[in-house]
């Protein structure tokens, strides 16, 4: 699971004038000078910051710094491959990623070694889950020949698991705090060959989206120089660690780190970044986004518990059925950059079209078993047909850097790795 923003301890800041346009540059130099703005508050964001980009994964680092930090691990015969490209939907390489990649699945391997004993290790971002729930994805019987392509087979019914969490690296974290909030969905028996060639008939398809719909970062060469400040000895490298991202990376981390939910199935969730729909001459590139099929929304309780969102999960699922939609966003222009995870495709210009329905039965999910199954899931979006082959920077490097983690959180809790039926 991507995951993702929710260690950053940004301060809360307040714009005035309501409805007033303020650019990019504006709005971050009154973010860090602002009244409600302190050095503090800059430091504290600065000290985080090499927890954030372990969290996201999609970033690269120090090599000198990382082979300090990470302990020397052999690739097994099963490690994945790096991921082709495909210029025609747009795609492109950066300098070095498949070395960021490698180096940084070491760096996040061991922090969750430092973190996490043997026998209890959890994932490294979005450990926290409010539950695990059966569920069944229902292809529309009628959709756009254009989208009918791979797992969107018309009147076809598919049985599949839906993990919700947030995306803070603490498991312990009350659900109240702020935080990006995630849904990971597994469908099973998706028919064609995995494209993990070590899974091949592994027959799953996964999504996994949270509830903002673009990511902060992009370029993993800015991301190297945010992590060359965050492991610098000098104070005054790590005052710059907040520019690294830019204005506008550091105005969509602070937003997707911002909101409260009062029940998991009734947000809204984007997969951020996009995909391939299709194979051959007619493939496109598409991102993917779910979210309730009501409108109707809880109140957020007057004194929530630590745990409420999972209360509220169990609530709503005692009492019947829950419904979602699964939308497709078809890019409508190449201007819609497949490299750039912060740039939203507007839905005025690029529509999203309803494909199935995802319905989740009245049931009792809140078992030691059940999320005992669940923890030892794994999710990528490399879960995949070629139909549905992942595409962008981002996804590339989720390749590796997924593979990797799974691999040691399974090791370190004994547990074998394998795909559900």
């Amino acid at each position: 699971m991507v995951p993702f923003m929710s260690d950053l301890r940004f301060p809360r800041v307040e714009f005035p004038g309501d409805g007033e346009q303020r650019s990019d540059a504006q709005r971050t130099r009154y973010m860090f000078y602002g009244a409600d703005s302190t050095l503090r508050d800059l430091l504290r964001l600065t000290l985080v910051g090499l927890r954030l980009g372990l969290a996201l994964a999609i970033g690269g680092c120090s090599v000198e710094n990382v082979r300090k930090a990470a302990p020397e691990v052999a690739p097994t015969a099963d490690a994945v491959s790096y991921s082709d490209i495909d210029p025609e939907l747009g795609e492109h390489l950066y300098p070095n990623e498949t070395l960021i990649a490698d180096e940084l699945s070491l760096v996040i391997e061991n922090s969750i070694r430092k973190q996490y004993t043997p026998g209890s290790a959890r994932r490294d971002a979005h450990p926290k889950a409010h539950g695990c729930v059966k569920a069944e994805v229902h292809v529309h019987e009628t959709i756009p020949d254009a989208l009918a392509k791979g797992m969107f087979i018309p009147g076809k019914t598919y049985d599949a698991w839906i993990r919700f969490s947030n995306g803070s690296s603490d498991p312990t974290r009350a659900d109240i705090k702020r935080d990006a909030r995630g849904v990971a969905i597994k469908v099973l028996a998706v028919p064609g060959k995995s494209l993990l060639r070590d899974e091949k008939e592994a027959r799953t398809q996964d999504f996994i989206m949270i509830n903002h719909p673009v990511f902060f970062a992009t370029d993993p060469a800015r991301y190297l120089s945010f992590m060359e400040d965050a492991n610098s000895d000098h104070l005054y490298r790590k005052l710059f660690i907040p520019f690294a991202l830019g204005a506008k990376g550091t105005l969509i981390a602070l937003e997707t780190r911002s909101t409260r939910i009062s029940n998991p199935l009734q947000s809204r969730y984007w997969s951020m970044v996009p995909y391939q729909l299709g194979i051959g001459p007619d493939r496109q590139a598409v991102k993917y986004s779910v979210r309730a099929c009501s409108a109707t929304v809880d109140p957020m309780p007057y004194k929530p518990e630590h745990d409420f969102l999972r209360d509220a999960l169990r609530t709503t699922l005692q009492k019947g059925d829950a419904c979602m939609e699964f939308l497709v966003q078809p890019r409508t222009s190449k201007s819609m950059d497949v490299e750039d995870s912060r740039t939203e495709w507007k839905e005025a210009q690029a529509p999203f079209y309803s494909v199935a329905t995802i319905r989740i039965p009245r049931q009792v999910f809140d078992t030691p078993e059940q999320a005992e199954f669940c923890e030892n899931l794994s999710f990528t979006p490399w879960h995949a047909s070629p139909e549905h082959r992942p595409l962008g920077i981002t996804n590339r490097l989720r390749k590796v850097i997924y593979d990797h983690i799974s691999r040691v959180r399974h090791d370190m809790n004994a547990t074998k790795r394998s795909e559900p039926q």
